[in-house]
């Protein structure tokens, strides 16, 4: 298949939330620039052309094994069709087509109205193949096993300034990379007056030229939380829940916020380090059940 390779800083190792359970060794020495970075406007990511075209494209691994991926895009209107996404594997002619359907969903944020949000689940995938969908495409991981070479890309804290641009640019620019582990701390829209929600929808057009290309392993940070009782929300990580999904169920887990894959050659668990926050409270439990399931291997 024709894979876009995206690459960057590869650290296998405990980062953040993240913890990754393999032997590994740094690819990549870059470092982001510490000095403050002015922040990209709304005007810098508009909407895709063309009539209810979706939009903040992002992939992200759909079951335990690697066999599953979810696929996941939004559009402003909710029209017949526009929660179905088409794919085949990238080296036939496309006669091997099939159809996933979406669950669809919306949700509202202070004064905002977010679009519709679409999330399809594609499974029983072939391992070690390329597939497309009408725009985009992707490599399945190879089959799980102890010595199978992978490489991850690891980014945390990325925001929306021009030095989070630089690091996602240099990433991309680099075709070792295979997935990317991301440790929390995504749009930080809540650095915003009212946690503007429009910085969400710019966030995900900012990242889909990755994102929709290589699964994005996803896990929460504090940034997430969007949590403001002076605006009436008070349901911690909104935003973030209804659009980035992710397989927790798949490894037994109650919450989004901390579940475990297998990829190739690693064994990650994703446990927010947030669990213990005053507004998360009750995952205590979960954590420990999921660490224990790494335990017994």
């Amino acid at each position: 298949m024709t894979f876009n390779h995206l690459a960057l800083v590869c650290f296998a190792i405990t980062l953040l939330s993240i913890l990754v359970v393999s032997q590994a060794r740094v690819t990549s020495t870059h470092v982001r620039v510490s000095e403050p970075s002015k922040k990209m406007s709304l005007e810098t990511f508009p909407p895709p052309a063309g009539y209810n075209a979706p939009e903040q494209v992002h992939i992200t691994q759909g079951d335990h094994n690697g066999r599953g991926m979810i696929i996941s895009w939004v559009t402003s209107l909710n029209k017949d069709g526009s929660n179905v996404v088409t794919y085949w594997i990238a080296s036939s002619d496309g006669s091997d087509n099939k159809s996933a359907i979406a669950t669809t969903s919306s949700y509202r944020y202070f004064d905002y109205t977010s679009g519709y949000l679409h999330h399809a689940i594609i499974k029983e995938l072939e391992l070690g193949t390329g597939r497309s969908t009408r725009q985009f495409n992707f490599m399945t991981p190879p089959k799980v096993g102890p010595d199978v070479p992978y490489t991850f890309g690891v980014i945390g804290d990325l925001g929306q300034t021009y030095a989070s641009n630089q690091t996602l640019y240099n990433y991309m620019s680099n075709p070792k990379g295979q997935a990317v582990l991301f440790a929390g701390d995504l749009s930080y829209a809540e650095d915003h007056p009212n946690h503007d929600q429009s910085k969400w929808d710019s966030y995900g057009r900012f990242v889909e030229p990755s994102a929709a290309y290589q699964p994005w392993i996803w896990a929460a940070g504090n940034h997430e939380i969007d949590y403001a009782q002076n605006i009436g929300e008070t349901q911690p990580f909104k935003p973030y829940k209804n659009r980035y999904h992710v397989p927790y169920r798949a490894s037994q887990s109650t919450s989004p916020l901390w579940y475990s894959i297998k990829r190739a050659s690693a064994y990650i668990i994703i446990l927010s380090s947030l669990c213990t926050h005053r507004k998360t409270r009750g995952s205590k439990m979960s954590s420990r059940k999921l660490t224990d399931q790494r335990l017994r291997g």
